[in-house]
């Protein structure tokens, strides 16, 4: 509530001297007026997305991993190109 407070009175300072700065010019076809309108109302819609909290999701359910599978260390022969090589390899089923 504070926050909001005080981005409001921000933007009322800042549109209070915008339209004081220049009493005298002129708005052809009200495209100043047009500017002060979207700074002012870019100045509220920012200053409440500011403000705002955070939109985190609910709790997940996750799952229990699985048991892991019985493995075991086997040796295996395999041709690289050049010749056979045995390498242990863990087989699970």
């Amino acid at each position: 509530m504070k926050k909001t407070f005080v981005a409001a009175l921000t933007v009322a300072m800042i549109a209070g001297s915008l339209v004081t700065a220049a009493p005298s010019a002129k708005a052809h076809d009200g495209v100043g007026a047009g500017i002060a309108a979207g700074l002012i109302g870019g100045a509220i819609v920012g200053g409440a997305i500011a403000s705002s909290r955070p939109a985190y999701g609910g709790p997940v359910y996750v799952a229990e991993p699985p048991p892991p599978a019985p493995c075991y260390w086997q040796r295996q022969r395999y041709w690289d190109g050049y010749g056979w090589v045995v390498r242990p390899v863990r087989v699970c089923y």
